[in-house]
């Protein structure tokens, strides 16, 4: 057995070792970001806090957020806490809310990321042994060389498809007989569709556990996906700002939420209207502050994920729940708060959809409106449509509280998304 493919000592220690752990590497975090980065010194300066300030854990709550328009604000490198001689990566978001949210590595970095990762991957049942196929987008997005670095890390073999060209990746993974395939769920579905078109059984493909991340994705679409592939389906999480997929991984043994690399992220959830901290099991926003990173730190970062914190099972650090949506792609809908994660948990459950869906909201006259525009999946193609249209109107309404309208479409009819996140809603309301 290789060592990449054992526990980690910090992953068994004692609450008390990790909280001692953490503490130290907190004031280091804060010191490093004071001192290298103008941002954090002006903001710290206006809040009256220094970093000797920090006396405990529970102390971070004096300091100030950081925001995704704070990063913007200093595009591209004013975050940096290192000199660009020793940055050698950098990545950025897709930009399309505006200007692209920039980060960079050092070298450190990179090895801590892909250790990591390494750990996200064993976490979820991947040895040395394994072959990998990632069909993460490539690029500046976090998510394929994040997985890459990570898989090589462990010693498996990296099969690095990259999104897109599905026909090709059934057929890769076909031949390859990899063990593990990382990519987003919704692209997993892509993946599946195809091996029915062709004629064959995803569940004989040979791939036992699959690793995803970068979208919300209900438990509702981890027992399709599971039911699909015959695969153990995990939930991984990260996000660019922070260090990119590698933040927290569910543990394959207990199947219970994503335990959080505490020794290298600090995770808070905060009430999202009012910034309070809230105790651990409570639903809010999840903040971050990275422990060890040296060219970027980010001290308490907004990450919009709702989710809550739990204790530990399969490791001593504490678990987050499955991501339930963001504070900023909430709709509110006539007063009611929906996210595409509650709607596409009923699509899951209604027998006769593929989870395949759009969200559309508009304004007629004063009132808003939902539809929701679904597919049939193959085997019920002829299943009447008034009917299923009736069940899934009937399940948001009493569930969620929202009336809406339902489009059925024919099988494989709605767009794919193949590479980076899927998008669920689009808001007409704006442009009305």
């Amino acid at each position: 057995m290789s060592t990449m493919d054992q526990l980690e000592p910090i992953e068994k220690a004692s609450v008390d070792e990790l909280h001692a752990l953490q503490l130290k590497r907190l004031r280091w975090s804060l010191k490093h970001a004071y001192e290298k980065v103008p941002h954090y010194r002006k903001t710290f300066d206006a809040a009256g806090v220094r970093p000797d300030d920090l006396k405990d854990l529970a102390g971070l709550a004096k300091f100030p957020f950081t925001t995704k328009a704070d990063l913007r604000a200093n595009y591209p490198f004013g975050m940096f806490a290192a000199p660009m001689d020793d940055i050698v990566r950098v990545h950025a978001s897709s930009g399309t809310t505006g200007r692209p949210t920039v980060v960079g590595y050092t070298k450190e970095d990179i090895a801590t990321w892909s250790d990591v990762m390494a750990r996200s991957i064993r976490a979820a049942g991947g040895r040395s042994t394994d072959i990998v196929h990632i069909a993460y987008g490539y690029g500046l997005f976090t998510g394929g060389l994040g997985a890459h670095y990570g898989a090589e890390r462990l010693g498996a073999t990296v099969v690095p498809v990259s999104g897109g060209m599905t026909e090709r990746q059934v057929q890769l993974i076909r031949d390859f007989k990899p063990g593990i395939i990382m990519c987003t769920p919704s692209y997993l579905l892509v993946i599946g569709d195809e091996f029915l078109r062709q004629g064959l059984d995803p569940t004989q493909c040979g791939l036992r556990i699959g690793i995803f991340g970068a979208e919300p994705w209900t438990e509702g679409m981890q027992t399709e996906l599971e039911k699909r592939f015959g695969i153990a389906a995990l939930d991984l999480y990260g996000l660019s700002e922070v260090i990119g997929p590698g933040v927290a991984q569910e543990c394959i043994e207990t199947k219970d939420g994503l335990t959080v690399w505490e020794d290298h992220f600090y995770p808070e959830i905060v009430d999202p209207q009012s910034g309070a901290v809230l105790p651990d099991g409570r639903d809010g926003e999840l903040i971050l502050t990275s422990l060890t990173k040296i060219g970027m730190p980010v001290i308490r970062y907004r990450t919009r994920d709702l989710t809550r914190l739990l204790p530990g099972t399969a490791r001593t650090m504490r678990r987050m729940a499955r991501v339930t949506g963001r504070s900023d792609d909430m709709l509110i809908i006539r007063g009611v708060n929906v996210f595409p994660s509650q709607i596409e948990e009923l699509i899951c459950k209604t027998p006769a959809l593929a989870p395949h869906y759009l969200l559309f909201v508009d304004k007629e006259g004063h009132l808003d409106t939902l539809t929701v525009r679904v597919e049939l999946r193959q085997e019920m193609r002829y299943a009447d449509r008034d009917t299923v249209a009736g069940e899934l109107q009937h399940h948001i309404k009493s569930y969620i509280g929202v009336s809406s309208r339902i489009e059925v479409v024919a099988p494989y009819e709605l767009e794919r998304g193949t590479v980076g996140k899927a998008k669920r809603g689009v808001d007409r309301r704006a442009k009305a």
